[in-house]
C-alpha cells in the first residue's frame, strides 16, 4: 500500500509502528493470537497503554481527547495495531458509544462518561436488536414511559455483545406510539447495575460466551439518561449504526489472518498448494479492492463529503471476506478443523481449534450491524435514486 501514502504518511507509519513495539506486552500479542473472544482485562490492559500515550481513541477530534489525526494517519495505525498483533480495545465505547455521546450528548454526559471510555476503565454494551426486531429496528419494542423526573423501561434485548462485563448500556427504546415507528424512538444511557436489569448468557455455536439477552423490567432512569432529544433516537441510532459499519470492515485483521495462513499453507519450495492457489487469488484481489475502497471512504470523509452506500459496501465485502478466508482455512486443515476441541482454553494453542472457531463464529459477521441483505437493499436504492 507504500504507493498510496506521502513520505510524511510513511514516516508517520514508522513513527508508530516503532511505539507500537515498544508498548505492546508480550503476553498481550499472544493473547491475541490465540483467541477469538477477549476479555474484558486483557481489553482494558493495553486501552490503558494507549491512554497513557493519548491513543486510546485515535479516531476521535483532539477537542475530546484523540490525537487529532487524519483520516490516512487513522488507517496506518489501525494497519499497525493489526501487523503486531496488538489486542482490540473494546469496540462499544471507544468506535460508537463514545463519538455518539461527543457528537449528540450534553456537556454533563460528555463530562461524566468519555473520561472512562478514554482509559479503558468503564465497558460499554449496545441495546439494539431484539428477538423480533435486528436489522429493522423500527419495530423494536421495549419502551421507556415518562413519569414525572423519572423513564420506566420495560422489554429485552438481544444478541448484547459484551454485556455480561459491560459498565453501561446505550439503549434505544420506544418513547412515543402515536408517531411512525422510526419517529418514536429515544437513545437513553442505562447502568448494568440498574434495579430490574438482568443479563442473561447466551452461548454461541462455537461453545464461547461473548453475547447476552438482556431483561429490563421497570427499569428506572433520571431525566439525564436521555441522549439529546427526545423522540430522536432515530437520528442518533443511524450515526452509530454508520460508524459500526465502516468498522465492520476488518480490512486490517483480514489482511493480518490472510498473510498468516499465506505463510502457513506455503509448501516446502515457498509455493502455496496448486488446488488452493486461485482461492488465495481472488482473497488476495478482494482484500486490496476492499483496501482501496476505505481509502476511498476516508478521502471522502477528509474532504467532508458524506460517503453514502459505501459503508454499506464495506460492511458487506468485508464480512464475506472473513468469512471467506475462514472458510479456506477450513479446507487446508481438512480433518484437522473437523477434530479441533472446542470451546478454546487459555492453554489450548492448537492451530486448527483457532481457525474452527473463527469459521463458526463467523457465521454472524454478515448479519450484525445490519444483516448484507439490508445493505445491499441500501446500496440498490442509493444507486437507483442516483
Amino acid at each position: 500500500m507504500d504507493e498510496f501514502f506521502t513520505a510524511e504518511e510513511r514516516r508517520f507509519r514508522d513513527h508508530v509502528r516503532t511505539a507500537i513495539a515498544e508498548m505492546l506486552p508480550a503476553h498481550l500479542a499472544v493473547h491475541t493470537r490465540s483467541h477469538l473472544h477477549m476479555t474484558r482485562e486483557i481489553m482494558a490492559e493495553w486501552n490503558r497503554i494507549l491512554h497513557a500515550r493519548g491513543w486510546s481513541a485515535h479516531h476521535w477530534p483532539e477537542e475530546f481527547g484523540g490525537p487529532g489525526w487524519t483520516p490516512i494517519q487513522r488507517f496506518i495505525f489501525e494497519s499497525e495495531l493489526a501487523r503486531a498483533d496488538a489486542p482490540p480495545i473494546s469496540v462499544f465505547g471507544i468506535y460508537l458509544v463514545g463519538p455518539t455521546l461527543y457528537s449528540f450528548g450534553s456537556a454533563a454526559q460528555k463530562a461524566r462518561y468519555l473520561p472512562g471510555i478514554l482509559s479503558g476503565e468503564d465497558f460499554w454494551c449496545q441495546g439494539y436488536s431484539e428477538p423480533d426486531a435486528g436489522s429493522d429496528l423500527a419495530r423494536l419494542k421495549t419502551t421507556a414511559r415518562k413519569a414525572g423526573d423519572t423513564w420506566i423501561v420495560n422489554g429485552q434485548k438481544a444478541w448484547t455483545s459484551e454485556g455480561h462485563f459491560a459498565d453501561h448500556m446505550i439503549l434505544l427504546a420506544r418513547t412515543n406510539m402515536e408517531v411512525k415507528p422510526q419517529a418514536g424512538l429515544s437513545l437513553f444511557v442505562v447502568p448494568m447495575s440498574a434495579k430490574g436489569l438482568t443479563v442473561q448468557p447466551v452461548i454461541t455455536i462455537d461453545g464461547a460466551h461473548s453475547v447476552n439477552s438482556v431483561f429490563l423490567d421497570d427499569v428506572e432512569l433520571g431525566e439525564d439518561a436521555l441522549i439529546g432529544e427526545v423522540d430522536q433516537g432515530w437520528t442518533y441510532a443511524k450515526f452509530l449504526l454508520n460508524n459500526e459499519r465502516t468498522n465492520n470492515a476488518q480490512v486490517h485483521k483480514s489482511r493480518r489472518e490472510f498473510e498468516k495462513l499465506k505463510s502457513f499453507a506455503r509448501q516446502p519450495d515457498g509455493r502455496l498448494p496448486a488446488d488452493c492457489r486461485e482461492r488465495f487469488a481472488m482473497i488476495e484481489t478482494e482484500l486490496a479492492a476492499l483496501e482501496i475502497t476505505v481509502l476511498r471512504v476516508l478521502a471522502d470523509e477528509a474532504d467532508g463529503r458524506d460517503p453514502g452506500a459505501k459503508a454499506s459496501i464495506l460492511k458487506v465485502i468485508g464480512s464475506e471476506l472473513q468469512q471467506s478466508i475462514s472458510e479456506l482455512a477450513m479446507e487446508i486443515l481438512g480433518e484437522e478443523a473437523v477434530a479441533a476441541r472446542l470451546p478454546l482454553s487459555n492453554d489450548n494453542d492448537d492451530y486448527a481449534a483457532h481457525w474452527a472457531e473463527k469459521h463458526l463464529f463467523r457465521r454472524v459477521v454478515t448479519i450484525y450491524a445490519g444483516t448484507n441483505e439490508i445493505q445491499k437493499t441500501i446500496i440498490a436504492r442509493t444507486v437507483f435514486k442516483g
